[in-house]
């Protein structure tokens, strides 16, 4: 769900803000406003002159009276332009003290009426990043709080003496401290995303035995963490079966292989939390519709996702109207995975989004040709 800097104008609009034509004036812009300002001064005094001359009226009334129209006239525009200025400076300084709930009325359609809407835009954007904030801190204390609470737990039991500090007492130590790992790791994968845009390292490589790499280490690592809680950052089940499906099986592609190993990582991940028990997930790889691009799947046995939530899927920190897993010791996670896994494709300039399928959740990733990635 997500713009380009506001401030950035194209050539066109550059042309347009060093001089505009008369013909490209708004009906009710301030420019206008000002002319028929002057315009109508001019009118009125030219008027009560003609006035004075044919009723032979002396010249300081007619000058009294036209300062007097001229001075109403101009009040009144005037309080036209300055009410909307007093009302979004109060906004912004609300906005200044941590209040984003305030918006400017946008009842004009002059140079002021663009200005609100900027100022309602920015005043939402703020409203959602404090959100954001606030979910941040939230998730990650939640999800801190358990393995720093089962380590400080063991380590206690050790120095009290309770539990011997035996192999397995610090295996199980060790468990909490490399989910921790796997928290922080997470975390910086967050921090590479708000940053921008990093650096893409493409080569060119065979996907069947890198995919199957993929897949393996997935593997080595369930089965290494199968007796613990679930973490946040690769799955612990064992009953689901990975599957891969690549054709043909020569297929290469040209990627940043780390960026990859992200995008699918995080979907395995994804995909067998929410498998049912001794569930598959398959993962397939096939040419793209344009030369030299990859198509790349992700499919599940779960209850898949309502179409309603499609659109969020790779927001942060959502888990979706699914929220409790299929399987023995899995749990929810951060909700960042899918965004990683977004934000990965992104930098390839591809597409990742929820396809269609007869039966659980079908993730679909489009990677651009060589001639397409950016450079």
């Amino acid at each position: 769900m997500s713009g380009g800097p506001a401030g950035r104008r194209g050539p066109g609009e550059q042309r347009k803000g060093s001089g505009e034509s008369w013909g490209s004036v708004r009906p009710f812009s301030i420019k206008t406003k000002l002319g028929a300002l002057v315009v109508t001064s001019v009118l009125i005094t030219t008027g009560l002159s003609m006035i004075a001359v044919q009723t032979q009226t002396e010249l300081r009334f007619i000058t009294v009276f036209s300062m007097i129209a001229t001075l109403l006239i101009t009040q009144f525009v005037a309080h036209s332009l300055t009410a909307p200025l007093d009302e979004m400076n109060a906004v912004a300084r609300s906005i200044s003290h941590g209040d984003y709930t305030r918006r400017v009325r946008e009842n004009r359609r002059d140079e002021l009426g663009d200005l609100a809407e900027t100022i309602n835009r920015m005043a939402d954007d703020l409203e959602a990043q404090e959100q954001q904030r606030k979910e941040l801190v939230a998730n990650v204390s939640h999800e801190l709080r358990t393995p720093i609470a089962g380590l400080r737990a063991v380590l206690e039991n050790i120095v009290d003496g309770v539990s011997p500090a035996d192999p397995e007492t610090m295996r199980t130590a060790l468990k909490q401290t490399e989910r921790l790992g796997r928290l922080v790791e997470t975390l910086l994968d967050l921090s590479r995303l708000d940053n921008g845009v990093v650096p893409l390292k493409t080569r060119r490589f065979e996907v069947w035995p890198y995919l199957s790499g993929v897949l393996k280490e997935a593997n080595m690592v369930a089965s290494s963490r199968a007796g613990m809680a679930s973490g946040s950052g690769s799955h612990t089940r064992t009953d689901v079966h990975l599957h891969l499906d690549v054709s043909p099986p020569e297929l290469t592609a040209n990627a940043d292989p780390e960026r990859i190993h992200q995008v699918v990582a995080n979907l395995i991940d994804n995909a067998v939390k929410h498998s049912p028990p001794h569930g598959r997930v398959t993962v397939k790889a096939r040419r793209g519709a344009l030369p030299d691009s990859l198509e790349l799947e992700v499919l599940d046995e779960g209850p898949g996702i309502p179409r309603s939530e499609w659109h969020r899927v790779f927001e942060r920190f959502n888990r979706g109207a699914v929220n409790r897993p299929h399987g023995p010791g899995s749990d929810g996670g951060t909700g960042l995975g899918l965004a990683i896994a977004r934000w990965a494709v992104d930098l390839h300039g591809g597409r990742i989004g929820v396809a269609e399928s007869d039966r659980g959740c079908r993730i679909l990733v489009t990677l651009p040709g060589l001639t397409s990635l950016p450079s």
